[in-house]
């Protein structure tokens, strides 16, 4: 938490599209919610280029002080000859597993205005509304040994380790059944959590179902409970995506759900996410769209993503529900009233589509 009463946003603009849209969310938190403390520090590949480090220890330790961080997207063509160590994405990385915040919160809402722009028919995502609920500090993102190494043959070797403990699948459970619990009452086929692994194939798989099922049964026997196969998931996904409420799955197989789920709404523009961990935390917020070098600096990027981010941050970090309510009205009536950037069909800047927003508040 931050040291003194007043609450404090850490704001890492990062590379590429992150500090166009971060700059507009500040303008939205700035107008709806004037007393928060908002601080800035370098991060990703901007901060490689200023100090030789994607993320420091000084800014570690602005982040461990405040009540929540925002982050734009990092990285860029420009850093692929980097030292992996050294990238932009390891500053993301590193971040995720210093603050262990293991929760990945990643909702999917279709706003009725955007039913249409959506890849699948209107009738198959209109009134959608669902989470996936990703575990994010472990898993083959995190597991040693990762290396590539020279066979005697001539020939290279990848290796990526995918592990889990017991511990590590439940707490990310955990989250998503308490989570469920307070979506409770919703229809379709799949109305709890959805749990999802490939335990025909992978051992990981086997212990994350067993895990997930002892904890179910020791205390969430009252949220409804079912087990699939990540690749029969992601077909389910563009099938009929109203029957999922909240999807669990590990680091890899909630990553590329979470990004097939964006496409749902229109765009992948238009999706936030939170990473959370235990109480007393900062929890770490992101649009889950990436740096976009193809457009950055154009002001052609969407900032939805980043200011429903903003939104998560009042929501789940900073206890003011009516601001994030306040936030999600405006994002609905500037898109009722036609504002649309490219990617949504529109011509719209990123400024013009914040200012639409603001105008809505």
């Amino acid at each position: 938490m931050a040291a003194s009463n007043a609450q404090t946003l850490l704001l890492l603009p990062g590379d590429g599209i992150g500090p166009e849209v971060i700059a507009e969310t500040r303008r939205v938190a700035e107008a709806v919610a004037p007393d928060l403390q908002l601080e800035e520090a370098l991060f990703g590949g901007a901060s490689y280029d200023a100090h030789g480090e994607p993320l420091t220890a000084e800014t570690l330790a602005r982040a461990r002080k405040s009540d929540a961080i925002l982050m734009g997207a990092v990285g860029g063509p420009q850093w692929d000859g980097v030292p992996r160590a050294k990238r932009p994405e390891a500053a993301l990385l590193s971040m995720r597993k210093e603050l262990d915040v293991y929760a990945n919160i990643r909702p999917a809402y279709c706003f009725p205005a955007l039913a249409s722009a959506s890849a699948l028919k209107q009738h198959l995502v209109e009134g959608l509304d669902l989470v996936i609920v990703r575990e994010l500090t472990s898993g083959v993102y995190f597991g040693l040994p990762k290396e590539i190494t020279a066979l005697p043959n001539g020939e290279r070797r990848a290796v990526d380790t995918q592990s889990y403990t017991s511990g590590e699948i439940r707490r990310v459970a955990r989250v998503a059944f308490e989570l469920a619990r307070g979506r409770s009452g919703r229809a379709g086929k799949f109305p709890g959590v959805l749990s999802c692994e490939k335990s025909n194939v992978m051992e990981t798989g086997v212990l994350w179902r067993e895990e997930v099922t002892k904890l179910h049964k020791e205390a969430f026997s009252d949220v409804p409970l079912h087990h699939m196969l990540a690749d029969a998931a992601a077909m389910h996904l563009v099938k009929t995506p109203k029957d999922m409420n909240v999807i669990l799955a590990d680091n890899l197989f909630g990553d590329i759900l979470s990004d097939e789920a964006a496409m749902l709404t229109g765009s992948i523009g238009m999706l936030p996410s939170a990473a959370l961990g235990d109480p007393g935390t900062p929890g770490l917020y992101e649009p889950v769209h990436g740096s976009a070098p193809d457009i950055a600096g154009k002001g052609l990027a969407n900032p939805i993503a980043a200011i429903l981010s903003f939104e998560m941050v009042l929501r789940w970090s900073l206890n003011r529900i009516e601001a994030a309510d306040r936030i999600v009205k405006a994002v609905d009536k500037a898109l009722n009233s036609g504002a649309r950037t490219g990617d949504l069909g529109g011509s719209m800047s990123t400024r013009q589509m914040a200012d639409a927003i603001l105008k809505a508040l």
